[in-house]
């Protein structure tokens, strides 16, 4: 069979043949070039509105499938130069990563990233799923850190408040052909973002719309991956929920109605058995499993899930849980015909949305089919298991609970 000669395969064939030979650049953060923003704007912490400030200067990084990666740059905050051909515009060609700076809670001014080789790891997957240039997550990670200690001053002071961080990875090339991109763009920008919730102990509970006509994610598709593209066709249904007075979209997948994700955030429903004379109430943290390809592993779906299982193992002490004995946690599959049979028993304790934006958000009633499922909260908007993750996850992102393993100064 002779081989395909359209310019889609020729492009294929030559980043094949470029990524592997040992040519090809890494990325290499002693190569950073730094050119400072000269009039920089002052830090504005009041009213943060998510995603609309920016810090003065940025990261940005050329690639191409002869050279490999070029000299880093950190440079004034502004428009990219892209042509409009470029994939990125056209075939969706992206993905990006969420995460934070955060400014310590212990007054040393120190600041910290938390857990950023996991979304270094989940963000090389996703750049060879979309066929997009893989790199040396911890040498980013290095430049990244440099960009934050450039623009510390622009990492808020105030409770809750942080530097959001948005790598960022498209494919940059002047063609419309489709295929495999030649030359690429790894970027990051900052954000100064306020606290989720309105105060430092409330919560403001959400109302989901399940939905069986619009779905997120399928088997072998793209969800497990941070691309550019899931979260495009993710508006519209949540603008219909909006519409119709709930906050987010609950994703459900298959004939048995699964529930997937929360909006863009992974979920977590706490079942219980009502408790008999003499026994304890039991509770099962339940998650939906990451082995079908349609779940986002969530870096703080992974931070929950793993001081879960350490406080079980007796690891480690978690604030206001009940006894390790009476908790199971389960990565399994939850259809809303449990939750309905659930709910008309008093047998769901909680459930709760888990993210970098929010950590965790409660949710307060699910829409389904024209009923209203109502979810159990407290008087300060939050259950037992989320208060208590609020609590130990933002503690060891702040700093305020030593975790060096996870928690590393910029």
């Amino acid at each position: 069979m002779p081989a395909p000669t359209s310019a889609a395969a020729v492009a294929a064939q030559q980043v094949q043949q470029a990524t592997s030979t040992s040519t090809m650049a890494p990325l290499d953060a002693d190569l950073l070039q730094i050119h400072l923003n000269e009039n920089p704007a002052a830090p504005d912490f009041d009213n943060l509105v998510f995603g609309q400030r920016f810090s003065p200067h940025m990261l940005i990084v050329d690639w191409n499938h002869k050279t490999g990666w070029g000299a880093p740059q950190i440079k004034p905050y502004g428009p990219l130069s892209l042509s409009p051909a470029a994939p990125a515009l056209h075939y969706a060609s992206g993905l990006f990563e969420g995460m934070k700076a955060y400014r310590s809670a212990d007054g040393s001014g120190k600041i910290r990233l938390f857990r950023a080789d996991k979304n270094m790891e989940r963000m090389n997957r996703s750049a060879a799923r979309a066929g997009l240039p893989t790199f040396d997550g911890q040498e980013f990670v290095k430049l990244i850190k440099q960009l934050v200690r450039i623009d510390r001053e622009h990492v808020p002071h105030g409770e809750g408040q942080t530097l959001y961080l948005r790598p960022t990875l498209i494919g940059t090339p002047d063609t419309l052909g489709m295929g495999v991109p030649t030359e690429a763009q790894l970027y990051c920008i900052c954000s100064p973002v306020g606290n989720y919730y309105s105060s430092g102990t409330g919560s403001k509970p959400v109302s989901l719309l399940a939905r069986t006509d619009v779905v997120r994610a399928w088997p072998g598709g793209t969800g497990c991956y941070k691309l550019a593209a899931n979260y495009a066709g993710a508006t519209r249904p949540a603008m219909d929920a909006l519409l119709q007075g709930y906050h987010q979209v609950l994703w459900l997948f298959g004939p048995d109605r699964q529930l997937t994700e929360v909006g863009a955030m992974n979920l977590f429903v706490v079942f219980r058995d009502q408790a008999t004379d003499g026994e304890a109430t039991r509770y099962e943290v339940a998650t939906a499993a990451l082995d079908d390809g349609t779940i986002l592993p969530g870096v703080t779906r992974d931070t929950i899930l793993s001081l879960l299982r350490a406080y079980k193992a007796g690891n480690v002490q978690l604030q206001g849980l009940p006894s390790p004995e009476n908790i199971t946690i389960s990565e399994r599959k939850v259809t809303m015909d449990e939750i309905i049979d659930k709910a008309q028993h008093n047998q769901i304790a909680e459930v709760f949305g888990s993210g970098t934006a929010a950590v965790v958000c409660s949710v307060d009633k699910i829409g389904f089919e024209g009923v209203d499922i109502p979810i159990p909260i407290h008087a300060d908007g939050m259950g037992t298991f989320m208060r208590s993750m609020l609590h130990e996850v933002t503690g060891r992102q702040w700093g305020a609970i030593p975790c060096p393993e996870w928690s590393s100064v910029c």
